[in-house]
């Protein structure tokens, strides 16, 4: 069975022949399956998921890190999910352009399996995205900065959202090892298939068992990160992983002797202050 590393050369093979005047090989029965496949992306990103008032732990997200899960587990439930319409369109394009890019897989020979199949590890459930050539793949489409990170390899250094233990569970219950990540740059059409080598993975029967009894604690658990130095006057901030996460308030609470996070407004973005000793000369949000 081929090997994952010959799948973005092979479909480039394909694309090249097509601009070189060679039709591709995509037979009705494949054009029926992809759009058989879009009709279902469409119809499920038009439907509103019902609400659950009971946090769950899954396989989507057992690699974030314990204290971000705790706040989440105490989150309450059932409210409106405040979604914007910029952020509805992305998850749709998101969504449509993955089955593009198993459709590519397909033309160029390889074998896509076991498309949404559920596994659980330890109680904890999934659905992965597929198999490719029997290893599993999850299939990403990504900024150019967050493509650069699976391409260059720099994921374990780097995942915030715990992608590696996502894959590491998928792997486990189906008892495969040599599995990737499958990404295309949104922005230049680009392609890379990122396989993580064994010791970058996540030991996740561990993970798991850690994390159960860690969730149920009267108190949260150690703080995700530290904070980082902002210039060398001796201001502290926020890493960048902890600038998208929503509990990063409730987190830091304690931060500038008890005031809270202080948010700075840069021309490259907010910076998040856990230690003023000098103020910046930029507009402070309040």
């Amino acid at each position: 069975m081929s090997k994952l590393s010959n799948v973005v050369p092979d479909i480039y093979k394909h694309l090249n022949s097509l601009s070189n005047g060679t039709a591709l090989p995509l037979s009705d029965e494949e054009i029926n399956t992809t759009t058989e496949s879009i009709r279902e992306v469409l119809k499920s990103w038009a439907t509103p998921r019902a609400k659950d008032t009971k946090f769950h732990l899954r396989m989507s997200n057992v690699g974030k890190a314990a204290r971000q899960l705790y706040y989440e587990s105490k989150k309450e439930k059932g409210a409106p999910s405040n979604i914007d319409a910029p952020t509805q369109i992305k998850f749709l394009y998101g969504h449509l352009l993955e089955e593009i890019v198993l459709m590519l897989v397909r033309m160029a020979g390889h074998k896509v399996t076991d498309e949404q199949k559920e596994i659980d590890v330890e109680g904890i459930k999934g659905h992965m995205d597929c198999k490719i050539n029997g290893e599993v793949v999850d299939v990403k489409t990504a900024s150019r900065f967050a493509f650069q990170k699976f391409q260059s390899g720099r994921l374990p250094n780097d995942d915030p959202f715990g992608y590696l233990a996502q894959l590491s569970g998928y792997e486990e219950a189906e008892g495969t090892y040599e599995g990737g990540f499958l990404v295309m740059n949104k922005e230049s059409g680009e392609l890379c298939m990122y396989t993580p080598e064994q010791e970058d993975k996540v030991d996740i029967v561990a993970k798991i068992n850690y994390l159960i009894p860690a969730l149920e604690l009267d108190n949260e658990p150690e703080r995700c990160y530290s904070p980082i130095p902002d210039g060398v006057k001796g201001n502290m901030k926020l890493p960048k992983d902890c600038n998208w996460c929503e509990f990063k308030f409730k987190c830091h609470a304690d931060a500038n002797d008890g005031e809270g996070l202080r948010t700075f407004k840069y021309s490259n973005g907010l910076s998040y202050l856990t230690k003023v000793v000098n103020t910046p000369k930029v507009d402070e949000l309040l």
